[in-house]
């Protein structure tokens, strides 16, 4: 009968008279010098596993000793770390400083991603790899979980090869179903991290990972609570932790995702209630505020204190059971061998380098640039980069590593799956000025001498777009571009808050790149471009002197420098951005209109900094200058929104200004942003703009000073950020109102 608490009074009593009788049973059963073997069986539940910690915390302080360890999915991760070393502190500390939205994703770190890289990541919802030979890589899953395997690998360094699980410092078992023929998977021995990472991976979430014949998933399918695996592995006496709460009533039934817990929590009901009915003590946690997803630091560490308050509740069970050990109440265990993760220095040094799947040019690649030859030391930071650069700048479909000691330090082993023919990417966004916009991408080599890489990129919505471009890129980080650009554009122009007209327009781009030079966070761009604008319509009946109106054909010569080192590109907290361009335009390559050709000036600087872990500022100074004679109206300043050129190349953010106004020909402007960080992905920022703006640049300091002022809420959730936003602008002269749903494009 299980050692559990079920209630007061009669039902009790008997309780106590259980635990006595299975005590004395015990006792006299037990043979001189040898004790009954102790097994923790630790179950599935997506974040609600953190309660486990709190749970394990409290059977070190009854002193009671582990024998086994065995865990399905959440239960996993925290049973095969506890079995190499990690006790409940180390594991405490681990889960809390982890930045768990980047490691639930297939994020990549800005500072190991070009800039191209970084722009992708904060624009598109999802990428996926294509192969030569099999067409969409084999994946399955929204997520390839690469972050998560990443962290695995680091954690249980000195435990990267095919084991025993039984040789581990706490013999370890976990279960994963093979959807293949949907049985359940007892992992014994492998590789420690794959075994984990299979436990985990929820079907349709994460890919599975496929081993053999095996497509392994998330082991709660077939056993999530997997107390007979324990029994099977020699554990006369199991303390069991459970997370999984009532089954849902009718009301709780709301969408497809209740339904298909239901379901799942169905199919395997039968075999959990006999794991229970063959639990000596059951630590039922009460997780039915949370959900799998909830990884926000107020979330762990109440899912922390819930296990540990569950875990005392049962403590006169515990005690009992360690009574009938055969141990005195101040027995504790001799202290086990720690993992290598747990006591790991910084880094480790190389003693073997070895690569599997990956070209000699790619390897030596890799050695000069990250320091990854025999004799060097490498650190958990420096493997995520080379795992990075695998996947991203040279096109591998998949990367992993693997750290065994040996005689003189470790032996690295990088391997990497196929090369990538393509990679696709795919963005949604919504609000309520375009209701709803769709931007695809696919980035691809061709198997050319020099290394020429094509970007295809297509835009649907009010506002559509495509473009194709061509870049050259050579070992010496000078690029050569040739793309072609055509957009549909359909916009409202405000003033003082108002439509004051509509415009439409095809607009055809094509730009020659002569030197592009690239770094990491900087790029220095020289070219020339041609442009079409062809107008459908252009209702207004306000006429600005100085602009021409109608059709144009320009010729231009542009220089820009990029430098980008920001840490998010929408909650900044550390990093700065500086744009700098000059740009001369023609109609004839020398001049517009038979006279002085027009020049624009214009540049963009702002940095963040971070006063406390949850707020920080970022001001920034811009403005745009256009210089000559007549001016095209295609080429005017234009002011509002919250990002730079998001309606027209030549926009320029102002708070507190919903759509877009016209500003005269120069404009200077400063701003700052106020964000505080609530909770973990909420956030409320404030916002300010202060500019001046005239028709010729000495007459700047005398125009009236236009301020504009908002406040936003945002959720940094995994489909980009959800922003709500109010404003008021002495330009606009009325208060706005805006929601948007998904990245910026």
């Amino acid at each position: 009968m299980p050692f559990h608490r079920e209630g007061r009074g009669l039902a009790g009593a008997l309780r106590s008279l259980a635990v006595l009788v299975l005590w004395l049973l015990v006792a006299l059963g037990s043979t001189a010098g040898e004790r009954k073997k102790v097994g923790v069986v630790l179950s599935g539940g997506g974040a609600k596993g953190m309660a486990h910690i709190g749970v394990l915390k409290v059977i070190e302080r009854a002193g009671i000793p582990v024998d086994y360890v065995v865990g399905t999915s959440m239960g996993a991760i925290v049973g095969g770390l506890y079995s190499i070393g990690y006790d409940a502190n180390a594991l405490d500390s681990l889960v809390r400083c982890q930045d768990w939205r980047y490691l639930l994703s297939d994020m990549v770190e800005p500072q190991n991603q070009s800039m191209r890289e970084r722009y992708n990541q904060s624009t598109y919802l999802l990428s996926r790899p294509v192969i030569r030979t099999t067409g969409l890589a084999a994946e399955g899953g929204l997520l390839s979980g690469h972050n998560l395997a990443n962290l695995f690998a680091w954690l249980t360094v000195g435990y990267h090869d095919s084991i025993s699980f039984d040789n581990l410092p706490i013999p370890f078992a976990c279960v994963a179903t093979d959807m293949v023929d949907y049985s359940e998977v007892v992992f014994r021995s492998g590789w420690l991290s794959q075994a984990m990472r299979a436990s985990m991976a929820i079907p349709g979430v994460f890919t599975p990972v496929r081993i053999d014949s095996m497509v392994l998933v998330d082991g709660g399918l077939k056993n999530n609570y997997p107390v007979d695996v324990a029994r099977g592995m020699g554990a006369d006496l199991i303390i069991g932790v459970t997370l999984q709460k009532p089954a849902r009533t009718a009301s709780e039934l709301n969408n497809a995702m209740d339904i298909l817990m239901q379901l799942v929590d169905f199919s395997v009901k039968n075999k959990f209630d006999d794991n229970v009915s063959h639990t000596d003590v059951q630590v039922a946690v009460d997780a039915e505020k949370f959900t799998s997803m909830s990884f926000s630091t107020m979330a762990i560490d109440s899912l922390i204190t819930i296990g540990e308050e569950a875990a005392m509740a049962q403590w006169p069970s515990l005690m009992a059971l360690k009574r009938a050990l055969g141990l005195d109440s101040a027995y504790t265990p001799p202290p086990r061998h720690r993992a290598a993760g747990a006591a790991k220095p910084h880094s480790v040094r190389l003693a073997v380098v070895d690569f599997e799947g990956v070209s000699g040019g790619d390897s030596r690649y890799l050695r000069r640039k990250f320091g990854i030859a025999e004799g060097d030391s490498v650190s958990a930071a420096t493997l995520e980069a080379v795992m990075t650069a695998l996947r991203s700048d040279l096109m591998y479909s998949s990367a992993d590593y693997s750290l065994r000691q040996m005689a003189g330090g470790y032996w690295l082993r990088i391997v990497a799956g196929r090369r990538k023919v393509t990679q696709l990417n795919l963005g949604v966004r919504f609000d309520t000025e375009e209701t709803v916009a769709l931007q695809a991408n696919s980035d691809f080599r061709l198997p050319t001498r020099l290394p020429v890489e094509v970007s295809v990129t297509g835009r649907l919505g009010r506002r559509y777009m495509a473009n194709v471009a061509a870049t050259v890129m050579p070992a010496n980080r000078r690029n050569w571009t040739v793309d072609y650009t055509f957009r549909y554009n359909d916009i409202n122009i405000y003033n003082e808050g108002r439509r004051d007209f509509n415009v439409t327009y095809d607009y055809h781009s094509v730009r020659l790149g002569l030197i592009s030079f690239n770094l990491r966070n900087f790029t220095l761009d020289l070219a020339a471009r041609w442009e079409n604008f062809n107008y459908g319509t252009m209702l207004t009946a306000d006429d600005r002197s100085g602009m021409v109106f109608g059709d144009e054909h320009l010729y231009s010569y542009n220089l820009w420098l990029h430098y980008n080192s920001e840490n998010d590109r929408y909650f900044t907290t550390r990093g700065a951005s500086l744009e700098a361009g000059y740009s001369l335009y023609t109609d004839d390559f020398v001049h517009y209109r038979s006279a002085d050709p027009v020049h624009v000036v214009g540049g963009r600087w702002r940095f963040a900094l971070r006063l406390t872990d949850r707020f920080a500022l970022q001001p920034s100074v811009y403005g745009r200058v256009l210089l000559g004679g007549e001016k095209p109206w295609c080429l005017s300043n234009f002011i509002g929104g919250d990002f730079a050129g998001h309606y027209v190349e030549q926009q320029m953010p102002f708070a507190g200004i919903g759509n877009i106004e016209m500003a005269r020909n120069a404009l200077v402007a400063v701003g700052l942003k106020a964000q505080q960080r609530i909770m973990d992905n909420n956030y409320v920022i404030a916002r300010a703009s202060f500019a001046l703006d005239a028709d010729k640049m000495r007459s700047l300091w005398q125009s009236p000073l236009l301020h504009g002022y908002q406040l936003s809420w945002a959720y940094n959730s995994m489909f980009g950020p959800v922003n709500a936003n109010l404003g008021y602008s002495s330009k606009s002269k009325r208060v706005f109102f805006y929601l948007n749903l998904g990245f910026e494009f």
